[in-house]
């Protein structure tokens, strides 16, 4: 089992070349076995990005969800009184963003590797990363 940072399930969706050897195995040895942890945080990371047309998909924002969810075998994570203590008490190494601080905690709490191109997530002491 892993955790995906939201870049990630996009690019695996959209643009799958975008990603590493490393983390495609790693995605798809999830998929076949224990499952890939997907942070509720990331739906609305994607919701804004596609209100935002940072993403533009063909189809609306709940079918795009429904065909991440039919195509992988995703395990949805919401924030838990743990999660969201670590994740205001995570290093200055890693950045401000809420969403990604959250995704990290996630990743420590639940002693899971975190799949992300993120250089400062990557970098951080005590975040298990893939990349």
């Amino acid at each position: 089992m892993i955790v995906l940072d939201t870049h990630v399930i996009i690019w695996d969706a959209l643009k799958p070349e975008l990603l590493s050897k490393k983390a495609k195995k790693a995605i798809d040895k999830a998929n076949e076995t224990d499952g890939i942890i997907f942070c509720e945080i990331s739906l609305w990371e994607i919701a804004m990005l596609i209100k935002k047309k940072r993403i533009v998909i063909d189809t609306t924002y709940l079918e795009f969800i429904n065909l991440l969810k039919a195509a992988n075998n995703y395990i949805f994570k919401g924030l838990t009184p743990e999660i969201a203590e670590l994740s205001t008490n995570l290093s200055s190494e890693i950045n401000q963003d809420p969403a990604d601080r959250i995704i990290c905690a996630t990743s420590i709490i639940n002693n899971l590797k975190l799949v992300t191109a993120d250089k400062n997530l990557r970098k951080a002491a005590g975040v298990k990363t893939i990349w």
